[in-house]
């Protein structure tokens, strides 16, 4: 089997990332996401395009990775590739080589939750679990509940608000209202969008966007944040169900998300938004 890794060029990014949402499908693992892709993207295509790597055997793209922080590569797998042991060998080569560009040497995380074959390699090669995520699910073939907050979808003119409450939510938080546009301009953001919600002060108090990998597919909250002066008042709770409407009239089946099994408050939040968490998965870790 021949397989080509390479990194992608900013301009065959759509299809990177329309391929990834082909391999989304409802009651299969939370696994790379083209909205992952999509909000990378609000680094510039050229960031983005230096993160990713693609494996493909004959054009066709069969997996693709995320370089996301130092040592961590989050990885998609084509379903046709489950049992291909073949394939999952030349993956784990290609990450254990530091010629190849993927991971450095030393010590390395990577987060592979679908391929039975490449995660029994995995583990096999002495790649042991690192922390336990937990990740959650809202099927949307029922009726949803309006959210108990107004809620506004994110444009030109409310682009500021919405950065504000990202970076009220997240301390070490770099975003910008030129990397919101920079994000809306890119494809995968033509299945998303970005949601505001207002207190009956008119305060912009917790933000969410949203990602949909096409109808009938899983979408995606990625990020979610509630104003650090407005915490306490059920306001993630609030948002994660207006992300769950949002993704509802966008086609998708279900809404997914996945945060550290540590993070106890955000289990219970999306939880209390009608979440079921699904069986907990590990990253995998080699040592140093």
């Amino acid at each position: 089997m021949a397989i080509s890794l390479q990194t992608p060029t900013p301009a065959s990014l759509d299809e990177v990332a329309e391929a990834v949402a082909s391999w989304q499908h409802h009651g299969g693992p939370v696994q790379l996401h083209p909205g992952d892709l999509g909000w990378h993207w609000r680094l510039g295509a050229e960031e983005l395009a230096g993160a990713v790597r693609v494996w493909r055997h004959g054009g066709q793209i069969l997996a693709v990775g995320l370089l996301d922080g130092v040592g961590l590569i989050r990885m998609a797998l084509a379903p046709s590739t489950d049992q291909d042991y073949a394939f999952a060998s030349q993956l784990i080569c290609d990450l254990s080589d530091p010629a190849r560009c993927v991971l450095p040497a030393g010590a390395g995380i990577v987060e592979a939750r679908f391929g039975a074959a490449f995660r029994d390699l995995l583990d096999e090669s002495g790649w042991v679990a690192d922390e336990p995520w937990a990740p959650l699910c809202r099927a949307l073939t029922d009726e949803v509940e309006d959210p108990d907050l107004r809620i506004e979808v994110v444009d030109a003119h409310n682009a500021a608000e919405r950065v504000a409450v990202q970076r009220a939510s997240f301390p070490n938080s770099t975003f910008t209202v030129e990397r919101w546009h920079a994000m809306a301009a890119a494809s995968p953001y033509r299945r998303a969008r970005c949601l505001l919600g207002y207190d009956a002060h008119g305060h912009a108090v917790a933000a969410v966007t949203v990602w949909s990998a096409g109808p009938g597919r899983p979408g995606l909250l990625e990020p979610l944040g509630v104003h650090r002066d407005h915490r306490g008042h059920r306001y993630g709770t609030a948002i994660s169900v207006a992300a769950a409407v949002a993704l509802r009239d966008m086609g998708a089946s279900s809404a997914t998300v996945c945060t550290p099994s540590s993070n106890v408050a955000a289990v219970a939040t999306y939880a209390s938004a009608g979440f079921r968490p699904l069986s907990e998965v590990t990253d995998f870790r080699r040592a140093s």
